[in-house]
C-alpha cells in the first residue's frame, strides 16, 4: 500500500503544470527557490507551495544553506511513475497485438470463405 501511496503523491504533484514547469527545470540541475520562480507568473509564496507539494511527494529535496533554499530532483521518485506508465503500456501493447492477431485471422477467414464462394 506504501507504494501505491507515494505513486498517487508523485501523480498529484505532476498535475500541475507550474509543479511539471519547476521539475522540467530542475531537471538540468539543481535550482534556488528565486531561481525557480523567476520565470514564473505567480508569487514567491505560491512558489513556495508549490514545492512543498513537490517535497512531499519525494520528487524535490530542498537543503538551506544561509539564506538560500537550493532545491534538487530525486529521479528514483520519478523511476517508479515511469515504471508504473510502462508497465500499463506494455499490458495494452500486448492486448493490441493479440486484437490485432485476431483481426488478421478473421480477415483471412473471410477471405477463404469469399474464395470458396465464388468457386
Amino acid at each position: 500500500m506504501q507504494a501505491a501511496a507515494t505513486l498517487d503523491r508523485t501523480f498529484h504533484a505532476l498535475a500541475d503544470p507550474t509543479r511539471r514547469a519547476m521539475v522540467q527545470r530542475l531537471a538540468r540541475g539543481s535550482a534556488s527557490v528565486s531561481e525557480l520562480a523567476k520565470p514564473l507568473s505567480i508569487s514567491l509564496p505560491a512558489v513556495m507551495q508549490h514545492l512543498q507539494v513537490l517535497e512531499a511527494s519525494g520528487i524535490v529535496t530542498s537543503a538551506k544553506v544561509g539564506r538560500v533554499r537550493t532545491c534538487t530532483v530525486d529521479p528514483k521518485v520519478l523511476s517508479s511513475a515511469e515504471r508504473w506508465i510502462a508497465d500499463r503500456r506494455e499490458q495494452w501493447e500486448r492486448k493490441l497485438d493479440r486484437l490485432a492477431d485476431y483481426l488478421d485471422a478473421t480477415a483471412n477467414e473471410n477471405d477463404n470463405t469469399e474464395d470458396g464462394d465464388a468457386k
